[in-house]
């Protein structure tokens, strides 16, 4: 063994120089190796284990990656609160709110479910039951009777007589005969109109309104009168102390009137213009 050993060392010192440079060089990287396995990590370069030291741990960077899921995003800074509202379930175009009909019978006006009164026609002559007066002085129960005749009323003479205070002098006014005509007539519908003169346009248009109105209706009117008068077809009427007719009817839209006269028997109706009859009632009434 030990001369094995002197023989190798002799042939290594007869080999050229660089081989012996080389040789060494490689035990040199073979000590350096194995020292630094003995001696672990600690003597890695300082780069090296800053690098090791600031590098994220696994379980670090997972449980940040949950962090940012369960956080609810920013809120842009120029985002304004109302810019975008949540809209109201209700607000849905697909969908119509519910209404109930007690809200429904809250909120429509009554004013605006009643039906509009049909317009009256353009003339109109009632269906009476015509009667001329049993005294010379009855004028006034007369016409009330011809009057509620055509409302389907009967009523006696004498009767209305009293009812009204008739005497030989006649009947008072009109405010008497609105009084007996309410009396019997349900609703208390009728109204005196008086005038102290000649009548005005306007007293005229309210006459032609107040007969229109009665007859459509089926209500007579009925008017205290004095003086003389032509009928449209030229009969004459004179009556200086006053007397009592009906307006049974009407024509043109009210412009003509028709007039059941308890005076004479042989011509118990005729036609007169609704000027003629404001006339005729100057300084009287009428009851419509």
């Amino acid at each position: 063994m030990t001369h094995h050993m002197k023989r190798q060392l002799r042939r290594l010192s007869t080999q050229r120089p660089y081989q012996m440079i080389v040789g060494s060089a490689a035990v040199l990287v073979l000590a350096t190796g194995a020292a630094a396995l003995a001696a672990g990590v600690d003597d890695a370069p300082t780069d090296q284990r800053r690098t090791a030291e600031s590098a994220p741990r696994l379980d670090d960077v997972a449980s940040r990656a949950q962090a940012r899921v369960a956080a609810p995003a920013p809120a842009s800074p120029s985002a304004s609160p109302s810019a975008t509202p949540t809209a109201s379930p209700a607000a849905s175009p697909t969908q119509s709110p519910r209404i109930t009909r007690a809200k429904v019978r809250a909120t429509v006006d009554p004013d605006l479910t009643r039906k509009a009164a049909p317009k009256p026609p353009s003339s109109k002559v009632l269906r009476y039951d015509y009667q001329a007066q049993i005294t010379y002085y009855y004028c006034g129960p007369a016409a009330v009777r011809n009057a509620l005749s055509a409302a389907g009323i009967e009523r006696g003479q004498d009767d209305l007589a009293a009812q009204l205070g008739t005497t030989e002098m006649g009947t008072n006014s009109a405010e008497d005969t609105t009084r007996v005509l309410n009396a019997v007539v349900k609703g208390d519908p009728y109204r005196t109109r008086m005038f102290a003169g000649t009548p005005s346009d306007g007293q005229i248009e309210r006459l032609r309104a107040d007969v229109v109105a009665a007859v459509a209706d089926k209500r007579a009117v009925v008017a205290n009168v004095a003086g003389d008068v032509t009928d449209l077809d030229g009969g004459w009427h004179s009556f200086p102390g006053g007397h009592y007719v009906a307006a049974v009817g009407y024509g043109d839209n009210g412009r003509t009137v028709r007039i059941a006269d308890s005076a004479d028997p042989s011509l118990p109706a005729y036609w007169v213009s609704v000027t003629t009859l404001a006339n005729w009632i100057a300084t009287r009434g009428y009851s419509a």
